[in-house]
């Protein structure tokens, strides 16, 4: 038998198999962006409302329960979460330029 025939194939092999993961790991990923991505928008509308701006006033002023979970009150949190999705955006426009001219992206 052909010693390098052999770890071709198996090299091969491995290959396909983590490809295969990848591409279903990021289908599924993207599905799920796809459902949040209506909860993002809906979390930065707030965020840019009057609305937002009251809540956040309520809460500083103790008007709130103290168990409540606010952390959509917190100007970091959303700033970080708009931040986070403009750079996902961007490094996914990377790749699709990346994948139709065949470069490798790193």
């Amino acid at each position: 038998m052909n010693k390098e025939r052999i770890e071709r194939i198996e090299e091969m092999e491995k290959c396909l198999d983590e490809s295969s993961k990848a591409i279903k790991d990021l289908w599924d990923a993207l599905i799920n962006y796809e459902w949040a991505r209506e909860r993002y928008y809906k979390v930065q509308e707030y965020y840019d409302s009057e609305l937002w701006l009251q809540d956040f006033e309520a809460d500083e002023a103790g008007k709130l329960p103290k168990d409540l979970k606010r952390g959509v009150l917190s100007e970091d949190a959303v700033y970080d979460l708009i931040t986070d999705h403009e750079k996902l955006l961007e490094r996914m426009e990377e790749a699709t330029l990346y994948e139709s001219k065949g470069e490798e992206l790193v």
